[in-house]
């Protein structure tokens, strides 16, 4: 497992354009995310079982006429 760190310069002392930048980039790290994830032992059939009841919970609002959005990536270019 590797590890990245997210790390920000800030340019002509503006630190409040820097700490947003930050965030932002902390926020689509998912630092945070997988601390969270992190913070109980969860059993890896219980992991699946909540996955499952997820996707059946997801069927069930579909057939119900509940449609959601497709997740979609964005692709930047650095």
């Amino acid at each position: 497992m590797s590890v990245t760190l997210v790390s920000v310069e800030v340019r002509n002392g503006d630190i409040q354009k820097a700490l947003k930048l930050f965030k932002k980039r902390v926020e689509q790290s998912n630092h945070i995310q997988e601390l969270r994830d992190r913070r109980y032992y969860k059993k890896p059939s219980t992991i699946k079982r909540e996955a499952n009841n997820k996707i059946k919970h997801r069927l069930e609002l579909e057939k119900k006429g509940i449609v959601f959005p497709k997740k979609t990536k964005k692709f930047t270019e650095k």
